[in-house]
């Protein structure tokens, strides 16, 4: 994922990070340990700031590690934090923990991507997922976003695909508007353009109408839940995304855990049952 770098310098740049951030200058002065004067004259170029103090900004303004790399490069340094492919030997470690992670929370879905949705290690829940995608989707570099909302992969099975699609689309627009990342804003273009076929009940192979939706109901009480039909069933999920905290490397920084839980005790006893029948 690569980052778009005008040519209008520093100042801007922090200035729109921290109108993004809705920071007064005075604020934002008060927690660099600045006076509001000298953050007046970086936004407008009257002032070169030093290294320190453009990490220190950036630290303030919550600026994702890839961006303070870039805000680095614009005002003439080097870039502070590496950018180490996963593969390499140095993320051994990470791998191993990661694996770890996701076997553990067998047999619930779980998966890791990175910063434009790209898959890069899941567990054996997200195969249930998965049952009956077409192979296309399934090919290297496999992406979670194509995969859950293209009509040939999880959508048809999504039985609340509209609020989930929604909320979806809702994510994407949110990361755009806090990364300068033209491979994320032609992905969202794409999925969003997918065509979302209304889904019931009935289209879903359940009969009971009123049955699914008072489970959504009662999911919906802590979060909105993806409801999936699997093999004549409706399964409620709800997902959780988690980070690392303090990333020095734009990789880890830019990894999600996505984590499936059981939203009702019904989708808990299928997915035990169906890693006893697999094994």
């Amino acid at each position: 994922m690569t980052t778009v770098l005008p040519d209008t310098g520093v100042g801007p740049l922090l200035r729109e990070w921290r109108e993004q951030r809705r920071i007064s200058q005075l604020e934002l002065a008060l927690r660099a340990d600045s006076s509001a004067r000298h953050i007046s004259f970086i936004e407008t170029g009257r002032s070169r700031p030093s290294e320190e103090m453009v990490l220190r900004l950036a630290e303030e303004l919550d600026v994702p590690v890839r961006e303070r790399n870039a805000l680095l490069v614009v005002a003439g340094y080097a870039p502070r934090y590496a950018q180490t492919p996963l593969d390499a030997p140095a993320m051994s470690s990470l791998r191993e923990s990661l694996d770890r992670l996701l076997t553990a929370y067998e047999p619930y879905p779980a998966l890791v991507v990175d910063g434009v949705y790209g898959v890069v290690a899941a567990n054996r829940g997200v195969a249930l997922l998965l049952e009956g995608v077409s192979e296309e989707l399934l090919a290297p570099p496999v992406n979670a976003m194509r995969l859950t909302l293209h009509p040939e992969g999880l959508a048809p099975r999504i039985v609340n695909l509209p609020e989930w699609r929604a909320d979806l689309l809702a994510q994407m627009e949110r990361q755009i508007a806090l990364l300068r990342s033209p491979a994320l804003r032609e992905l969202y273009e794409e999925v969003a353009a997918y065509p979302a076929p209304g889904r019931t009940a009935a289209g879903a192979g359940v009969a009971d109408r009123a049955g699914w939706r008072g489970r959504e109901r009662a999911a919906t009480a802590f979060a909105l839940p993806m409801l999936f039909e699997h093999r004549g069933r409706v399964l409620s999920f709800v997902s959780s995304i988690a980070t690392f905290n303090t990333p020095m490397d734009v990789t880890v920084a830019e990894l999600a855990i996505e984590t499936f839980l059981p939203a009702d005790r019904e989708t808990a006893a299928h997915l035990h049952a169906h890693v006893a029948r697999e094994a």
